[in-house]
């Protein structure tokens, strides 16, 4: 059920959701009659530029996450606060179909969390180190 509050959502946080169901009806070349993937594919022409894939059929969603400095290794994942983003939005979408004190609370923390992560970049901007793997 969370996921559904996903279902029409393009992008979160500057990142494209990659809707693994879409894939199969754009692609139906690229998966077998039991539905396996081609993941050589996906390893070479989907997984470089786009980093959160949601599967309505399985209710899943997962991530590939930044690894390594992005001045020293390109952008090859989202940043872990991309996960606290989407968080954030399933959990305001859950709240206005059934609201409560303890979501709001919840909502305010994440909030909270993405203000300070992004205050950290802003000083690691203005110290010159961010994108480097120095403190």
């Amino acid at each position: 059920m969370a996921l559904e509050t996903l279902k029409g959502v393009k992008r979160i946080n500057a990142y494209e959701i990659i809707v693994m169901d879409e894939l199969r009806e754009q692609y139906p070349e690229k998966f077998n009659e039991s539905g396996a993937m081609d993941y050589d594919w996906f390893e070479k022409e989907i997984r470089p530029t786009s980093f959160i894939y949601v599967r309505h059929d399985k209710n899943s969603i997962s991530f590939t996450i930044q690894n390594g400095p992005i001045k020293e290794n390109g952008i090859n994942g989202c940043q872990v606060d991309t996960l606290i983003h989407v968080a954030k939005y399933i959990i305001e979408e859950l709240n206005n179909k059934y609201p409560s004190k303890y979501n709001d609370a919840a909502i305010e923390s994440l909030a909270t969390a993405i203000w300070n992560l992004d205050k950290r970049t802003v000083d690691r901007e203005e110290r010159g180190v961010e994108g480097l793997d120095i403190l």
